[in-house]
């Protein structure tokens, strides 16, 4: 997908899967179903990985730090043309991809602001509600190409960036001892 979505032909879909385009009309109905339900399957694996990383943490902090990582990752992975596409010419999917990540990552990170205050990782006079809709704002930032033009950040410095200063903004003085001692 190196040129984006619109690019891509349905026969170039069924080529690249080897089945006939007569069958993968059998699953979906055009190119905006395909690619709605592309969408809603990455989002349930990344919700899947999400929660490993939740179950697998030692605390809240390194909970932040290697979902920040695995969404770097993940975000490298994306050519920029493609959001632009999904934005521009898939309207509908862009809105239902940033309405299920809206839900599952507002309720990630107001769990692990609420972990991390009981555990004293982070300032108790915060509120979790709020500073997890900060965040979701945040996200939208790391995508827009006006503010980072596309070529001179990397998603993955973007967000490195925004995750170190959500977590400063929010950390006791023993959260940031965690969190230097993780980050050498």
């Amino acid at each position: 997908m190196q040129y984006g979505l619109r690019s891509i032909s349905m026969d170039e879909v069924a080529r690249t899967l080897g089945i006939s385009k007569k069958t993968l009309y059998q699953y979906v109905n055009n190119k905006a179903d395909l690619i709605k339900k592309g969408l809603v399957m990455h989002i349930e694996e990344e919700k899947q990985a999400l929660e490993e990383i939740q179950q697998n943490a030692e605390n809240s902090i390194d909970e932040m730090i290697k979902i920040s990582k695995y969404v770097s990752q993940t975000l490298q992975k994306v050519n920029p043309s493609v959001i632009h596409d999904l934005r521009k010419y898939y309207q509908s999917s862009w809105e239902l991809m940033e309405s299920l990540h809206f839900q599952h990552t507002y309720f990630m990170i107001k769990k692990n602001i609420e972990k991390g205050i009981t555990e004293g990782l982070y300032r108790e006079d915060i509120r979790a509600d709020i500073i997890a809709k900060l965040y979701i704002g945040r996200m939208d930032l790391v995508v827009d190409k006006n503010l980072f033009p596309i070529g001179e950040y990397t998603f993955s410095q973007i967000h490195s960036n925004m995750i170190t200063y959500h977590l400063h903004g929010i950390m006791s003085g023993k959260g940031t001892e965690i969190f230097e001692a993780l980050n050498k």
